[in-house]
């Protein structure tokens, strides 16, 4: 049984604060770590993520799933929704944070609210679902160009050609708006 008390701390050493946010990324990873997926030291265990709010930092603290190795994705679509793929054992199980346990309407401090969801157990806290094993491509290292504008070294694929030129996002945008 993983110590929902302890993620916590780990996690808020990492965010900050402690926040009803970090508390549902604390019970994302517990429900993780508790069916036999463990700590991310590369790309064994990759999230996929619904949202960039506080959640989102607890499960890079407490599953080692970060952007920077690749084994953290980001798709912006507003929801408390985590799919988990772990690459050795070739499952994958989506949690989505179900709105009538997330103790939202009740009146209750934010403090009552985070320790009562650290009582919970994740599967009340969340619809937990095994989806089809399709896990992201593993992380690739692309090769650097400069951006014929700024000078920054740019990853070849962020790259966009204009008039010749290969530029950067930023001086791509600049140049498109002018």
């Amino acid at each position: 049984m993983v110590d929902p008390k302890k993620l916590m701390q780990k996690a808020v050493e990492f965010h900050g604060h402690s926040c009803p946010g970090v508390t549902i990324g604390v019970m994302a990873a517990k429900y993780i770590l508790e069916h036999g997926h463990d700590f991310s030291v590369d790309e064994e265990l990759v999230a996929v993520v619904e949202n960039d709010n506080c959640s989102v930092d607890a499960l890079q603290a407490l599953l080692g799933t970060t952007f920077g190795k690749g084994n953290l994705v980001f798709k912006d679509y507003g929801k408390n929704n985590y799919t988990f793929y772990n690459r050795t054992k070739e499952k994958a199980v989506k949690l989505s944070l179900n709105p009538k346990k997330s103790l939202r309407s009740e009146d209750l401090t934010r403090e009552e609210r985070i320790e009562k969801m650290l009582k919970m157990e994740p599967r009340d806290l969340f619809n937990i679902k095994q989806v089809e094993f399709s896990p992201p491509s593993k992380a690739k290292i692309h090769e650097s160009i400069k951006c014929d504008n700024c000078g920054d070294p740019t990853m070849a694929t962020r790259i966009e050609e204009h008039a010749g030129k290969r530029l950067c996002i930023p001086c791509y945008q600049k140049i498109k708006k002018n």
